[in-house]
């Protein structure tokens, strides 16, 4: 996986082969060029992410889902951000270090791998010390999660979907449960070679995998599936965080239907006794209430400009 994987591009599973290093935008959105849309502290992710300094999170551009609910459009469908160098990638990372960010969370980045990976070799080259945390929608090709091995020690997939329809009308892609499955399979794989789930004795998680899951109100039966999918992939080798966030986005409000509302306390507990039934031992849930916008960070460009790394 180098530069040239940018022309006729495969990264990601849509395989839409655009020569995005002539500048040509794949179905990401992007081109080549590295886009970022924020870089500061982040402090809405799982205990074991964020904790309580923040987790250093670093938006990117672009993505190769289109999801009609989703909260990050300005950045996923409508390409905010603004360019920058691999440098200062490199060095956006150590700024994230230096305020004491507990770890490097890169937030829908697979589309830029070959950059994102050499970003990360160079910033360990210049001091940086902190797990790099990948934080992925979870539809990504398995033999790309297997190339970023190399500098990824937490996972962060989502795992959306069960039924191939409801990702097809959902997100523009049916394919996401199998896809989904197979990526999540070899982030497992790649923990169980590395030795298993790591974290700090501050409860800081050094070493893992989180699979969230986004309850869709109206769909609690999907929800359920999915959960059974990942307890036959991961077992206990991963945490499960069961979220109960969706916010109905305004294009969601006006279609009307069940996207147009939260998810009920009901339809909630479902699923967590679900994951509960199934065995799975650390679960991450969230209180009731925690519908809102607030878990949706400013995309203002904040620590994007700034210095490059130093050349050595």
């Amino acid at each position: 996986m180098d530069a040239d994987s940018y022309q006729a591009c495969e990264l990601c599973p849509r395989r839409c082969k655009a020569r995005r290093a002539s500048g040509r935008a794949g179905f990401c959105g992007m081109t080549s060029e590295l886009r970022v849309a924020r870089s500061a502290l982040h402090f809405w992710e799982e205990p074991p992410i964020s904790g309580e300094a923040g987790s250093g999170a670093i938006f990117f551009s672009g993505c190769p889902l289109r999801c009609v609910f989703c909260q990050n459009h300005e950045i996923s469908g409508e390409g905010f951000g603004l360019p920058v160098t691999r440098s200062r990638l490199s060095e956006m990372m150590l700024e994230l270090e230096a305020q004491g960010a507990l770890n490097i969370n890169l937030v829908t980045a697979l589309h830029y791998a070959p950059d994102v990976r050499q970003a990360v070799f160079d910033a360990r080259a210049a001091g940086l010390t902190l797990p790099i945390v990948c934080n992925t929608s979870g539809y990504e090709n398995a033999e790309v999660v297997r190339a970023m091995a190399d500098v990824v020690d937490v996972w962060l997939p989502d795992f959306k979907y069960a039924d191939p329809a409801l990702a097809g009308s959902l997100s523009a892609a049916p394919d996401y449960p199998d896809v989904a499955a197979a990526a999540l399979g070899a982030m497992v794989a790649d923990l169980r070679r590395k030795g298993g789930r790591r974290e700090g004795p501050d409860g800081r998680l050094k070493r893992g995998i989180v699979v969230r899951h986004l309850v869709l109100p109206g769909h609690a039966d999907d929800s359920c599936r999915v959960l059974d999918r990942v307890w036959q992939i991961c077992g206990n080798d991963a945490d499960l965080s069961v979220m109960n966030q969706y916010t109905p986005n305004e294009a969601c409000r006006a279609a009307g239907g069940a996207l147009s509302h939260g998810v009920s306390e009901e339809e909630y507990e479902i699923v967590l006794c679900h994951a509960d039934d199934l065995g799975f031992e650390r679960i991450w849930w969230q209180e009731g209430g925690t519908v809102s916008e607030s878990f949706v960070p400013a995309f203002d460009a904040t620590g994007v400009e700034g210095p490059e790394l130093p050349r050595a």
